[in-house]
């Protein structure tokens, strides 16, 4: 029994994994951004799936957002949140360029569903992936042949009822995870993930810390992480563990100590992602905590040749900006 949030939990030994983790996969950042060459751990399961960075915003989708999407140049609101919207409902870097190089860049003056849809045609008549596998993406259901036709339809008509402008009015990220919620589709999760991704940009600085809403993954993390959660719901055991984890990772001894961004701690997003991570971790390194759900990590890490562009919203005041990224190499 541990205390947490205020209150007495049973946790199992995949609760101290989830902060082993966390470390070493920051550790491994840090070498990569080092310029070091691999391996960049001696974890096997680390060193052989993949696995997102303790810091989601360190993500390369995410660094891919920042500075391609958002802070290539300067733009209004709405055409920023139409970039925004339209690049994460693909979630997938391809896909995106793709679209720049067969319609131009995404504006809100040049938007067209069916010009946009025309070209993913392409891309799904050579049999190639137009949305990402990080999320699982439900159709809206308009009415086309195929989802990403429904999905195009679907920003079009949040342009045309002035859905998206009305994003702007949000006073907090709470605000702007309802106004999400309301988009047909999005649903909690996609909502939240969106509102992350919106309040990247220069047009909103809410704190990531106000609150936070657990995936499937994320459940399944804390479900493997506590025997006994005291009461605490999933937010709160979230909110409780970005609270304490200055005190457990001192508590958890770990092959390398955990190494903030820049001296930006987690954030909820963060640890949110990070059960995540850890019910993956757990199908190898904790099997008897399967809860009878997937067996085994289906993603393999594979080294991605290209370099990576590595900056944060300027407003986070971080020593690499998105305004002025750094060029790391793909250190093999």
């Amino acid at each position: 029994m541990i205390r947490l949030g205020g209150r007495r939990v049973q946790v199992t030994e995949v609760f101290w994994s989830y902060w082993r983790l966390a470390a070493e996969r920051q550790a491994i950042f840090y070498r990569r951004a080092a310029g070091e060459l691999g391996p960049w751990t001696s974890d096997p399961i680390l060193a052989r799936h993949r696995f997102t960075n303790a810091y989601r915003a360190s993500d390369r989708v995410s660094q891919y957002l920042l500075h391609h999407v958002i802070y290539d140049e300067e733009r209004d609101a709405l055409d920023t949140f139409l970039r925004v919207l339209l690049f994460k409902i693909f979630n997938r870097i391809d896909t995106w360029e793709h679209l720049v190089d067969r319609v131009g860049q995404p504006t809100v003056a040049g938007f067209s569903a069916d010009g946009y849809a025309k070209a993913l045609d392409e891309l799904l008549d050579q049999g190639r992936c137009v949305y990402s596998a990080a999320y699982i993406m439900p159709s809206p259901r308009l009415g086309a042949d195929r989802k990403h036709r429904d999905h195009l339809s679907l920003l079009e008509g949040l342009l045309r009822t002035g859905v998206l402008a009305d994003l702007e009015r949000a006073s907090s990220l709470r605000s702007l995870y309802e106004q999400l919620c309301e988009v047909p589709s999005f649903g909690p999760f996609l909502a939240f993930q969106y509102a992350i991704d919106l309040n990247y940009t220069p047009h909103f600085d809410y704190d990531e810390m106000e609150f936070v809403v657990a995936g499937p993954g994320a459940v399944r993390g804390i479900r493997k992480c506590f025997a006994d959660t005291g009461g605490l719901d999933a937010a709160g055991v979230i909110a409780a563990m970005a609270d304490s984890a200055t005190e457990f990772f001192e508590m958890t001894p770990v092959p390398t100590p955990f190494r903030d961004l820049w001296g930006r701690p987690l954030q909820l997003i963060d640890c949110q992602n990070l059960f995540c991570e850890v019910d993956k971790y757990a199908r190898v390194a904790h099997p008897e905590h399967s809860l009878g759900g997937p067996g085994r990590i289906k993603q393999v890490y594979r080294v991605d040749g290209r370099p990576l562009k590595l900056g944060y919203p300027p407003k986070w005041g971080l020593p690499l900006s998105a305004q002025a990224p750094s060029c790391l190499s793909a250190a093999g």
